[in-house]
């Protein structure tokens, strides 16, 4: 049986505006207040898990002992079948170049990798996303949400953030990238996991 959510308050462990503005948005018909680990000064876990789940885990129980407060984190990223599923966990590790992180770099890396191992189109690709929501007794549930979609080249849209300019969903003619970013927070891996998350722990 899936705990239920009684507060009125949730921590989001995030220092992404995004991810936060995004999980506020769906929250809001349940009267719940969503506050960032940026605005509580919570430092960001090392993630050492190899998995979305484990590192998920991580910052959620780290936040929630740290603030006292329930605490969802999102570990996602995107799996391209003919890479064998990378770079899944390590997805933003591509875009990291010392500076900040470059999603530009870690495309044209995805789409470079495909080339060398002549893998044919269409190239499938799936984004995932993770919930964990923890409580600071140590329970937790976790909840899952997954795109399925192809890859493009060259990339295509301005909007997003990530790989969403190479990615186009199942169904749609648009990148994530072309998309309004409303339109796409109904469809993406992250407003799936959201969906499970809110049937679970509030409806």
């Amino acid at each position: 049986m899936t705990r239920k959510f009684s507060g009125d308050r949730l921590l989001l462990a995030t220092h992404n505006k995004g991810k936060l503005e995004e999980v506020a948005h769906l929250l809001e018909p349940y009267g719940v207040s969503v506050v960032g680990a940026a605005e509580m000064d919570l430092p960001e876990p090392e993630e050492t898990e190899e998995t979305f789940v484990g590192n998920a885990r991580i910052k959620a129980h780290a936040a929630a002992k740290a603030s006292g407060l329930p605490a969802l984190s999102d570990d996602s990223g995107i799996e391209i079948a003919a890479l064998d599923g990378a770079p899944g966990v390590y997805t933003a590790d591509w875009a990291e170049t010392g500076k900040g992180r470059d999603f530009l770099m870690a495309m044209t890396r995805a789409h470079d990798e495909l080339v060398a191992r002549a893998a044919p189109q269409p190239w499938q690709a799936r984004f995932c996303s993770t919930l964990v929501l923890a409580w600071p007794d140590g329970h937790d549930e976790v909840f899952e949400g997954h795109v399925e979609g192809t890859l493009v080249w060259p990339i295509r849209g301005a909007d997003g953030f990530g790989y969403d300019p190479m990615f186009r969903p199942e169904g749609y003619d648009l990148t994530f990238g072309e998309m309004d970013r409303w339109e796409k927070n109904k469809i993406s891996h992250r407003a799936r996991a959201i969906e499970a998350f809110v049937k679970g722990c509030f409806d």
